[in-house]
């Protein structure tokens, strides 16, 4: 042992000895363990001691280096701010619309489709089965007139736009992507992100369609298609979201996501792309917990581990490629509906961590989305949440303000080890699609969800306002109103476009597709092709179906 570690041991002893000791009989500390979400232990006090084993230059580096520790920009937020993406969409194009203009007007630097559930599972607003559903949780999208008023005002050239949809991504980005050309806007000219991950819909979310096999070809295609023509549009957000969301822990988020991005890379690879042309457009989503420390650490040790296996797994050379670039939602799934107000407090903590982190982008849930969808001064508050946190904390002045402490070091250090060990289970499958269809990653996300609920029942885990610091006469504010209206106006517009359009030109679009489904060829042209045609959104995944089949998940208990 060097003089300087010795140094250090004797006086942490030392202090041990003369002031924790006395301490610890005054005060005993509240509980025998503490443990982040992840189940990694948390120490009383870190040391230097706790990042002796970390090399400064290869595990922490320079923002804007490799391993991206510190962050893909050498400047960050200090050159320009993260994007102010709010996530939104309901009832029709019209009233979506609207609210994406007064976001806009407000502040908001990028939009966020939320589409509602028949859109996500290929069914148009007439269809029978969805009934009820239409413009529940997000905007219905039907046809290509749907997009066009959804975007009517909003200059496509100029305003980054994230779509948040996946088993129906190749026809929605097909519609912005006709409705732009209508506009006379190229196609390279585009910017924004399509989430496109099916994937995490087998292990999390369950709105898939298809099979695994058409399905990640389907995502594929999108990718390689938005290579050549849509070079500022990344074709693919890699959701941890909503792995955690269905309650992963911190670490389960970073591998189980990570590793679908590796079964990306692998399909989009072995279809004949080399991996710098497509990876640098790659993007993640991940979500913002209460845990601060942990979240911080979370995203810096996701951004390392990925340029790790970007670079010495896959063999990328182009630094971009190596480069994780995410944007973050707060947790749906820590809002309460007992003392909403709440919600505004842990919003604004999770927010703060993800800037810490160093993200791309953020959305900041509202304080009533555990009730219903957003009000409209409840979106403005989760906005102004963030230009807060832009403008008047300090926080996006420096570089990864938490770099060089010992506990977030540490705790980088510990996350990235844990998701490795994820990671190398999975390998053990045959990658990400091979641990899915064996149950792998579901398996581990329903025992750790199991086990926060337990620990929140038993009051181990404090939800205020939830098991502990309850009130009795606690009124939340009135859910937001959708008109059921709006169902039936949508319906007769779904119904009246089909009658007004060319059904020849439509149906021969449907056939040429049907055709190239039954190959090996890149579907994106055809699907743009048919809603240039006139077809509906029901009717291509209709044609899909029809050479793909539906998939019905299995029963796991």
């Amino acid at each position: 042992m060097d003089a300087g570690k010795e140094s250090l041991e004797t006086a942490r002893k030392a202090w041990e000895e003369q002031k924790l000791k006395p301490a610890l009989e005054r005060l005993p500390e509240r509980r025998d363990r503490f443990e982040t979400g992840s189940g990694i232990p948390v120490k009383r006090l870190y040391t230097p001691e706790d990042t002796a084993d970390i090399d400064p230059d290869a595990d922490i580096g320079m923002p804007g280096e490799y391993p991206f520790t510190r962050g893909i920009r050498p400047t960050m937020y200090r050159g320009r701010l993260w994007t102010m993406r709010q996530y939104a969409g309901f009832g029709s194009a019209e009233e979506t619309n609207a609210r994406y203009r007064y976001l806009l007007s407000q502040g908001q630097t990028g939009l966020s489709v939320a589409f509602d559930l028949p859109t996500q599972i290929g069914y148009d607003s007439d269809h029978p089965m969805v009934a009820g559903e239409v413009g529940r949780t997000g905007v219905a999208i039907s046809t290509i007139d749907d997009m066009r008023t959804l975007f009517d005002e909003i200059p496509q050239e100029s305003v980054s736009t994230s779509l948040t949809i996946n088993a129906t991504a190749t026809v929605l980005v097909a519609l912005y992507a006709a409705v732009a050309e209508e506009r006379g806007v190229p196609l390279e000219r585009l910017a924004g992100t399509v989430q496109n991950d099916i994937l995490k819909e087998y292990i999390a979310r369950g709105t898939f369609i298809y099979p695994p096999g058409p399905s990640l070809r389907l995502a594929t295609d999108l990718i390689r298609f938005c290579a050549g023509s849509m070079p500022k549009w990344n074709p693919i957000s890699i959701s941890g979201y909503h792995i955690r969301e269905a309650g992963a822990t911190a670490v389960q988020e970073v591998a189980f996501t990570l590793a679908n991005g590796l079964g990306y890379v692998k399909a989009v690879t072995d279809a004949g792309m080399d991996v710098d042309a497509f990876a640098p457009q790659l993007s993640f989503f991940f979500n913002a917990h209460n845990q601060f420390f942990e979240e911080v650490a979370k995203f810096r040790a996701a951004r390392r581990l990925w340029a790790r296996l970007m670079r010495e797994r896959v063999g990328a050379k182009n630094p971009r490629s190596w480069q994780l670039r995410f944007h973050t939602q707060t947790g749906g799934s820590t809002l309460t509906a007992q003392q909403p107000e709440n919600n505004v407090v842990r919003v604004a903590l999770q927010a703060l961590a993800a800037v810490c982190g160093g993200t791309q982008s953020l959305h900041t849930n509202s304080l009533d989305e555990a009730l219903a969808l957003p009000s409209e001064s409840a979106a403005t508050l989760a906005l102004r949440t963030q230009q807060v946190i832009a403008h008047e904390t300090g926080v996006a002045d420096t570089v990864d303000p938490f770099a060089g402490s010992y506990f977030v070091e540490a705790l980088t250090g510990e996350i990235e080890e844990a998701a490795k060990a994820h990671l190398e289970r999975i390998d053990g499958y045959g990658g990400a699609l091979g641990a899915i269809e064996a149950g792998y990653p579901q398996e581990e996300i329903s025992r750790s969800a199991y086990a926060c609920q337990m620990a929140v029942e038993r009051e181990e885990q404090v939800i205020v306002g939830v098991n502990r610091f309850t009130g009795d006469d606690e009124e939340g504010p009135a859910p937001f109103p959708i008109d059921p209206a709006i169902e039936a106006r949508q319906v007769e517009r779904v119904r009246a476009f089909r009658k007004a359009r060319d059904g020849r030109a439509a149906a021969r679009a449907l056939e040429a597709l049907e055709t190239a489904a039954r190959t090996q060829d890149n579907l994106i042209p055809l699907i743009i092709d048919a809603v240039r045609g006139r077809a509906t959104l029901g009717e291509i995944c209709d044609t899909l179906r029809g050479v793909f089949g539906e998939y019905r998940r299995p029963e796991r208990f």
